[in-house]
C-alpha cells in the first residue's frame, strides 16, 4: 500500500505498523515523536497502531543544538 511520509510516497505492506515505518526508516525508537494524519502517536502505541493506506506520516527526530 501507498502513504506518504514525511511528504515522500512510500510502499508499505498491508497491517505495516508506526514502529515498522521506524525501521524501514532506520530511525531509533526513542527521541520521536510520530504523526499519523495529523494525530501524535504516542511512543507506547507504535508497535500497534496501524499506517493505513494513503495515511500521511510525519516523524519529527529531535536534534541538539544551540
Amino acid at each position: 500500500m501507498k502513504v506518504r511520509v514525511n511528504g515522500v510516497e512510500r510502499e508499505l505492506a498491508e497491517g505495516a505498523t508506526v514502529a515498522d515505518v521506524l525501521r524501514l526508516l532506520d530511525i531509533p525508537r526513542t527521541g520521536v515523536a510520530v504523526a499519523v494524519d495529523g494525530e501524535v502517536v504516542p511512543r507506547a502505541k507504535h508497535p500497534e497502531t496501524v499506517v493505513g493506506a494513503g495515511a500521511d506520516v510525519e516523524v519529527l527526530t529531535a536534534v541538539q543544538g544551540g
